[in-house]
Order: C-alpha cells, then sequence, then structure tokens
C-alpha cells in the first residue's frame, strides 16, 4: 500500500526559461546532441575534421577544448604502454530497488560502452613508476556512482595501501546514480573511508577532475585528494549553477563553478592542460614516492 494514501508520485510541469549557465544536466544533453555535426566544437562553434581532433588528443586545435575522453583513452594517455592491468572488471550491478527502467538502460550501456560499470580500475606504470588508477567513463549513464563504482574504487583504494603505491583517481560525473537510491549515497562515505586509510599508510592520492564533475562525487573523494588537478575550464560543483541561482536569486560570475574560478578559491590545486598531464603526474609521482621525505 503506498505510504499516506498516495498511489503515484505527483508530478510538477514547469516552464524551462533560457539561461547561459551550465550544469551536469546541460554537458551530458550536449554530449549526445543529434543537432550539431559531430566536427562542430562545443567551445568555439567551428568545425574541425574529427580526425584532427581525435590525433590532438580529443582537443580542438582552434581554441583549446577538452572534449571528453573515454575511460580506456585517459588510461592509454597515463600509462606506459601494455603496464595497465585491470581490477574487477566482472563487477556488474543488481537493481536491488526495483526501479523500472533500470535493468534495460544498464544492459544498453554495457553493450555501448563495453564496460559493465561507470568506472575502470587498475594497476599501470607511468615513466616506470607504478601506480594504482581509477577513471570514471561519462559515456555509461553519465558517470554516475552507483554501487559498483564505490566498491570498485573501494578495493583500488585498498589495494593501492596493500601495495605501497599512490593512487589516481580521474573523475567525470553527474554525481549519484538515482536508481540505486541509499545505497548509491552509501558510496560517499566508503570511498571517504578507504581514502582515509590510504591517508593514514602515509600514501598520497591525487584527483585530476574532469568535465564534468558534479553532485555525490564531487561531494566525497573528488575532494579528497593530497593534489587537486583539473583540466581547462572543467566544470566543477554540487548542484548545477542554474539551480543555485535559482535557490538564492542572485547573479552568478561568467566563470562560475570552473576549474579557473576554484583554483583561484584553493579548492584546485592547479589546472593542466590534457597535453601535459603524463609529465605532471610522472614528476607528482617522483616528489611523494612513499618512503622518502619530501623535507630532504
Amino acid at each position: 500500500m503506498p505510504l499516506f494514501g498516495r498511489p503515484k508520485f505527483a508530478s510538477v510541469t514547469y516552464i524551462k526559461k533560457p539561461s547561459n549557465l551550465a550544469g551536469p544536466t546541460d554537458i551530458a544533453a550536449e554530449t549526445v546532441s543529434k543537432e550539431k555535426p559531430k566536427d562542430t566544437c562545443k567551445g568555439c562553434n567551428g568545425s574541425t575534421p574529427q580526425h584532427e581532433v581525435t590525433a590532438n588528443l580529443g582537443i580542438c586545435p582552434k581554441c583549446e577544448y577538452h572534449n571528453p575522453m573515454t575511460a580506456m583513452q585517459r588510461i592509454t594517455l597515463l600509462s606506459d604502454a601494455n603496464s595497465f592491468r585491470e581490477l574487477d572488471s566482472n563487477m556488474k550491478s543488481v537493481n536491488r530497488l526495483g526501479f523500472e527502467g533500470y535493468d534495460r538502460t544498464y544492459l544498453e550501456k554495457v553493450k555501448s560502452t563495453g564496460h559493465n560499470d561507470a568506472i575502470v580500475t587498475g594497476l599501470c606504470k607511468l615513466d616506470g613508476q607504478e601506480y594504482a588508477i581509477g577513471v570514471m567513463d561519462f559515456r555509461f549513464m553519465g558517470a554516475s556512482m552507483g554501487s559498483v563504482v564505490g566498491e570498485k574504487l573501494t578495493r583500488l583504494t585498498e589495494a593501492a595501501t596493500s601495495r605501497n603505491l599512490p593512487l589516481l583517481i580521474v573523475t567525470a560525473s553527474g554525481g549519484a546514480r538515482m536508481q540505486e537510491g541509499c545505497l548509491s549515497l552509501m558510496q560517499m562515505a566508503k570511498t571517504s573511508g578507504a581514502l582515509a586509510r590510504h591517508s593514514l599508510a602515509g600514501l598520497p592520492v591525487f584527483i585530476l577532475l574532469t568535465n564534468p564533475t558534479y553532485g555525490g562525487v564531487t561531494a566525497s573523494f573528488a575532494s579528497l585528494g593530497d593534489i587537486i588537478l583539473a583540466e581547462p575550464k572543467a566544470l566543477i560543483g554540487f548542484a548545477g549553477a542554474r539551480v543555485i541561482q535559482t535557490t538564492i536569486k542572485a547573479e552568478l560570475p561568467p566563470d562560475f563553478q570552473t576549474a579557473e574560478f576554484l583554483e583561484k578559491r584553493g579548492l584546485v590545486d592547479r589546472i593542466i592542460h590534457r597535453k601535459g598531464l603524463r609529465r605532471e603526474l610522472s614528476l607528482l609521482f617522483s616528489y611523494f614516492k612513499p618512503g622518502i621525505d619530501a623535507r630532504s
């Protein structure tokens, strides 16, 4: 019997007003938009052959807009050739709450992405330095954090701790996975606890924020790195800018929730161009090598 005798959830109709403020929903819609040709840049609206953008690491050669990368593209960029060993690749989500349509959507994303959930984890090397890496893939339900994402990230962190390795997490997410309800929210605490134990062991955590990173991911492990990096103009926040503006009824800065905005205010330590990520991370791994006193 429904609570309070209400057979269905109430629905609300509203008129969407135009706004220049972007949020995670806007980014997701742009990613799959059929209105723009595939070679039209979302940053400058310029037209560039897709193969040129791909050869340029997904960066627009005209305006330097950083297009999304798949998890495996990112891992290939940030690791030595043939050094990546995936962990827990067979782990799959279960529709414990019986959420209508979840099973169908989940299977569609498994088929279209080739992954069993929204994060790929494993061990690899960069310039010969071994480390643990977890990369979120926005193509899989907006890289929403469900039970599998939280469990895989926790196991990755524990593997890094037991092996005395640094940990890198590359984020891109719309937040918690609503289809898993409170089970999704529980992953915030679980991943944070694993990262705390990793830190107590004297091991470093590096976070790379990419466009977009929002919701429960930002509110948990994405904000818990010893060093927090971001790609240029990445959108990072909890609620979307439009929601915040509507709530507080005030104008927001033009660059609100961008990586540049957050770097000025101390949340982001450094913004790194995609072409400089390998060198930057290699240096950080050497600077924060376990067992080496940074003061010496």
